[in-house]
């Protein structure tokens, strides 16, 4: 039986299904259904915004954010660690490690403490556009 999925991406790089329909019963999906996707599309809007002004206060573009492993590229210049980390992400295991270190030094860049720093790899729709929109200051 065939089912069709809807995936997302999160910061790990790790793929999300986010609900699943049979295609047997006419490929419909119901009201309940229609509601999650529109959070998620809310919440995924409110995500790359506030990584496009955390970004933009670091002095990076912030439509970087849009392009896969180049965000990946600036974040890990924001957090002041060498360019061939790039290679670690596709680790696995040794991504989700460097991950978290990547996030803790973004965090530390803009005046924040660990604790923030693993507020912004578990929770990155929440996190970042508290940097972006908040009052911290990128201090590199």
């Amino acid at each position: 039986m065939n089912k069709l999925f809807m995936t997302a991406v999160g910061f790990f790089g790790a793929t999300t299904t986010l609900f699943a329909a049979e295609e047997g019963s006419g490929g419909s999906i119901g009201i309940g259904e229609n509601v999650l996707i529109l959070i998620y599309i809310a919440i995924l809007v409110i995500f790359i915004i506030g990584t496009w002004k955390a970004f933009t206060k670091a002095g990076r573009p912030g439509w970087a954010i849009l392009i896969p492993v180049y965000n990946k590229i600036v974040m890990l210049q924001i957090a002041g660690r060498p360019i061939w980390w790039i290679i670690l992400f596709f680790i696995p295991i040794v991504n989700l490690v460097a991950s978290i270190i990547v996030a803790i030094d973004i965090a530390k860049a803009f005046g924040k403490g660990t604790g923030f720093g693993i507020g912004i790899a578990f929770l990155p729709f929440i996190f970042f556009p508290i940097l972006g929109y908040g009052n911290s200051k990128y201090t590199g």
